[in-house]
């Protein structure tokens, strides 16, 4: 049996000779990446997927360069409760990376003098390797493999971390091939209902949460899950599934204001941020007209559908401050939510 391949197609220089089982991740990585065309969000969490099992690394994480800023955008093991989080460009190993252009590495966070060393230290991580991400000759953020041990990762690995770059620094180009301006857009937004994505309601979260500790202003976390998609993706198929999801969506945005945020969190799960927040009734106000806004009949190709959902709120700051224990609470509340329906309507 073959071992190893040498692709010299993929990446000209330097060459690199891969096992069996290596050539299996990234051609699955690839088929998977093309499944996503032009949704860059998708890519970015499916590349931090499969780069963490083909370097062994413990954690990898994409962040992308917002002003003065660098914010993870996509991630993966240690590094996975991290998203959204924002680091100073200045002091951090990112903005040098960013800075020069050039691949750079950290044998030893906790002695190496260009690592923003908070950020190391929250997300667990004691040796990384940074590579720029290039999009029409301008590094525009980075990728970053990282291991809980010091000089934990080899040549080989920095080698393939290279070949992952490339297929992002592609995935990039043809997803923003139309507009030289859309990068950061299809970086943060879901592609199929346009509204943000999970990676930008994390980023607006961790802000809200601070803001409504620093100004004493209060705002809500809701989570909101579809009760009805996969009876019609069964009866129907995925056509018409898609088509609810988009009219979903729209109901959603319909009935919140435009201070407020909505987002698609999964596939059949969005999330919501309110604020501000003036008491607890315009809370339960709101989540009334979120549920009377879903749950009118549906009409598509001459059929009727049922929609609703499933929802669950957070108060912040009364119920905490944590950003993802905010999350989670209003998570455990839908499903309260749902079960409770289900007991009241049981099947026929």
């Amino acid at each position: 049996m073959i071992q190893s391949f040498r692709i010299a197609c993929i990446v000209p220089e330097p060459r690199i000779v891969l096992t069996a089982d290596e050539l299996r991740r990234i051609i699955d990585m690839q088929i998977e990446i093309t499944r996503q065309g032009l949704d860059l969000s998708g890519v970015m969490a499916i590349v931090v997927e499969h780069a963490l099992a083909l370097t062994a690394a413990d954690g990898l994480a994409i962040e992308l360069v917002e002003g003065d800023e660098m914010v993870y955008r996509a991630v993966s093991g240690i590094a996975h409760s991290q998203l959204g989080l924002r680091i100073p460009r200045e002091g951090s190993m990112s903005g040098l990376a960013v800075r020069t252009g050039q691949l750079q590495h950290c044998h030893d966070s906790e002695t190496d003098p260009h690592v923003y060393r908070e950020a190391c230290r929250r997300v667990g991580l004691r040796s990384m390797v940074v590579l720029p991400l290039t999009f029409r000759q301008v590094t525009v953020g980075i990728m970053k493999a990282m291991w809980r041990s010091p000089q934990a990762y080899t040549e080989t690995t920095v080698e393939l971390l290279k070949l992952v770059v490339e297929m992002i620094a592609s995935a990039m180009y043809f997803a923003t091939r139309y507009d030289a301006d859309s990068l950061y857009h299809q970086a943060t937004h879901d592609s199929m209902t346009g509204l943000a994505n999970r990676s930008y309601f994390m980023d607006r979260l961790r802000s809200l949460v601070d803001s409504s500790v620093r100004n004493r202003c209060a705002c809500a976390v809701l989570v909101l899950d579809m009760d009805e998609l996969k009876q019609v993706n069964d009866q129907y198929g995925h056509r018409q599934g898609d088509a609810m999801i988009v009219e979903f969506s729209r109901r959603l945005r319909a009935s919140v204001r435009q201070t407020d945020l909505v987002a698609r969190i999964g596939g059949d799960e969005f999330a919501l941020l309110l604020s501000p927040l003036a008491s607890d009734s315009n809370l339960q106000a709101a989540m009334h007209r979120i549920n009377g806004n879903i749950e009118r009949p549906w009409r598509f190709e001459g059929a009727d559908f049922a929609m609703r959902g499933s929802l669950g709120a957070a108060h912040c700051p009364d119920e905490g401050v944590d950003p993802a224990g905010l999350l989670h609470l209003a998570d455990l509340r839908m499903y309260e939510a749902k079960r409770a329906r289900k007991v009241a309507e049981p099947n026929p």
